[in-house]
């Protein structure tokens, strides 16, 4: 198994969650099948997509709409959880399948 290709392959999961963040935060400039699913999502890093506090307040609300799932700030696991694509996505559907 390559690990690179598979750190950097998209999930069905996955892209659905970049398809939504992309429209949702109007990423124009982003394709959302070219999310490095592992790459931060905040920062102003060459990897991240770049997102801020703004975005991480609409994201949370569309996840609850979308999902069902409340994201709450002081929650520490939250907080790693909006690390990554892949991280963010993990969580949501694993705190979905525990509801």
């Amino acid at each position: 198994m390559n690990t690179e290709a598979s750190i950097s392959t998209q999930t069905a999961e996955e892209l659905l969650m970049a398809q939504r963040l992309v429209k949702l935060l109007n990423l124009e400039h982003i394709a959302p099948e070219e999310i490095v699913p592992t790459a931060p999502l905040f920062g102003n890093g060459v990897d991240s997509v770049g997102l801020d506090s703004i975005d991480a307040l609409e994201l949370a609300l569309m996840i609850h709409q979308q999902y069902g799932v409340e994201l709450r700030s002081e929650d520490s696991e939250v907080r790693a959880a909006f690390g990554s694509l892949r991280s963010l996505t993990r969580y949501v559907l694993h705190r979905r399948g525990a509801d």
